[in-house]
């Protein structure tokens, strides 16, 4: 039997493929038509394809549960998630502007901290920031950027307005999950390439490339790029060797590299030492130089930040990018946009609460039912509360750890997030979804044409990371001006 949908709904919801009454929304009808055409047992073949090619490529991301590391296929949804462009120009308006003020923020932070001399930005955040490194106080990074590349996490609440639910700046991932969910749906639906204007993404490699290259130290065609990775036995691994091998660079750990006597960084290779220039880092802060800090690292290169300091080899993200990289940081985004560009903020921020003021912890506190609270500097949904979903313990527990380190949590409210048709079985529900675009700064700015599509597969789950059981979709960019 045809997928009538006519007969899905997304109740009281903001639906990104159909609005009420089943109806396409604007460029949808042929992709709706489309999948209204197929029977059951069609749609079921296309989705067994894809699990098959998805295990045929090794697609996987890995979970680590009760000390052991498990790979797993990569969760996928053959039903695209669909933005026009002309609804997507402004958002990568917005992205752009929002990682220029971020770069310059933490460009200020570890120069003359005018932001918190002039009193926009408290200086008791910054003093108890897990993520600022006092190490990079005075660094100068090729073009001034600190974060090269970020994913910014985009919802939408249910009255279709997009919010930036955060920013990663750190070490970003998912961007290959990206590429190869297009590379599937294109072996699932290549008829649907054809019928619309769905604008690429496979020039991200390309992209990334050249933004890496350009703040290498040295005037070169062709300067050395690396990967640097922590190992095969990281949950994002798979991302690691991918994006080295797209790019047609080296993927190297630590005991590949060393730093020499002239503070410049070489690689081992089976004709000798051959000089870095720059190092596309996967590994935290923390780990990446031993001389600097932790001292019994054993994935780093003891001397990098010696030679990144003297401007002998570039790394992106640069360390101590991290710094904007935390959700109290993140309330203060639009504050950040008017100062250093004098603009309004083109994306709004989700409504943030920060606990560590006395006033604002008090009403979080008597409304945790209502709001979604979060620490500060964790990822991948771990140690989030969604007060709603939560038993009295939970919320009960969730009051003794705001109060006793505020600083550490933020409240939003509970977000109606907007959903988009997804395969449950033999039967097609709405399920809610983020997005996370990339953002590439170096001598030029890109923005990725839509980004990964996350889905909350669990019914009602507002929880869309692969780590808790979630999934993705391709993310369909579709000039309907041009068709």
């Amino acid at each position: 039997m045809p997928i009538r949908w006519k007969d899905y709904q997304a109740k009281g919801l903001y639906d990104e493929l159909v609005k009420g009454g089943g109806r396409a929304r604007e460029g949808a009808g042929p992709l709706c038509s489309y999948l209204r055409s197929l029977s059951d047992a069609e749609l079921t073949d296309r989705k067994s394809a894809a699990e098959l090619a998805i295990i045929a490529q090794g697609i996987t991301f890995t979970v680590y549960t009760e000390g052991n590391a498990i790979d797993r296929a990569w969760p996928f949804d053959i039903i695209p998630r669909m933005i026009t462009k002309k609804e997507w120009d402004p958002v990568d308006a917005g992205l752009r502007q929002r990682v220029r003020a971020l770069n310059m923020f933490i460009d200020d932070l570890y120069h003359d901290q005018k932001i918190i001399k002039d009193k926009i930005f408290p200086k008791e955040l910054l003093e108890d920031s897990v993520n600022f490194r006092k190490q990079c106080v005075g660094i100068n990074p090729p073009l001034g950027v600190w974060a090269h590349i970020c994913g910014s996490d985009l919802v939408r609440d249910k009255d279709g307005t997009i919010y930036v639910l955060e920013d990663n700046l750190r070490v970003p991932s998912g961007v290959s999950y990206m590429l190869e969910n297009r590379k599937v749906m294109k072996r699932v639906f290549p008829e649907m390439f054809e019928d619309y204007n769905i604008l690429p993404v496979d020039d991200y490699p390309s992209q990334l490339y050249d933004s890496l290259a350009s703040l290498s130290p040295r005037p070169s065609e062709h300067p050395e790029v690396v990967v640097l990775t922590p190992g095969i036995y990281n949950s994002a691994y798979f991302e690691h060797s991918y994006l080295a091998q797209q790019m047609g660079a080296e993927l190297v750990e630590g005991s590949d590299l060393l730093v020499c006597e002239d503070d410049c960084v070489y690689m081992r290779t089976i004709e000798g030492l051959s000089r870095v220039d720059v190092i596309y880092r996967r590994i935290d802060d923390m780990f990446i130089d031993p001389e600097v800090f932790h001292k019994d690292s054993m994935i780093g290169i003891p001397g990098l930040m010696r030679a990144w300091r003297k401007g002998n080899v570039a790394l992106a993200n640069a360390p101590g990018a991290g710094v904007a990289d935390d959700k109290a940081v993140y309330a203060f985004v639009p504050q950040m946009i008017k100062y250093y560009l004098d603009e309004d903020a083109i994306l709004p921020n989700v409504p943030t609460y920060l606990c560590m003021d006395k006033k604002q912890r008090e009403h979080v506190l008597a409304n945790l039912d209502n709001m979604v609270i979060k620490p500060a500097n964790e990822s991948g949904g771990y140690g989030m509360l969604v007060g709603y979903q939560a038993t009295q313990k939970e919320r009960d527990k969730f009051k003794r750890l705001i109060k006793k380190n505020p600083r550490n949590y933020i409240a939003q409210p509970t977000l109606t997030l907007s959903t988009t048709p997804t395969l449950v079985g033999t039967h097609v529900e709405p399920r809610h979804v983020d997005l996370r675009p990339f953002i590439l700064s170096g001598q030029q700015e890109y923005v990725t044409m839509g980004g990964l599509t996350r889905v909350a597969l669990r019914k009602g789950s507002l929880v869309v990371n692969s780590s808790q059981g979630g999934g993705s979709k391709d993310t369909w960019i579709v000039d309907t001006e041009g068709q």
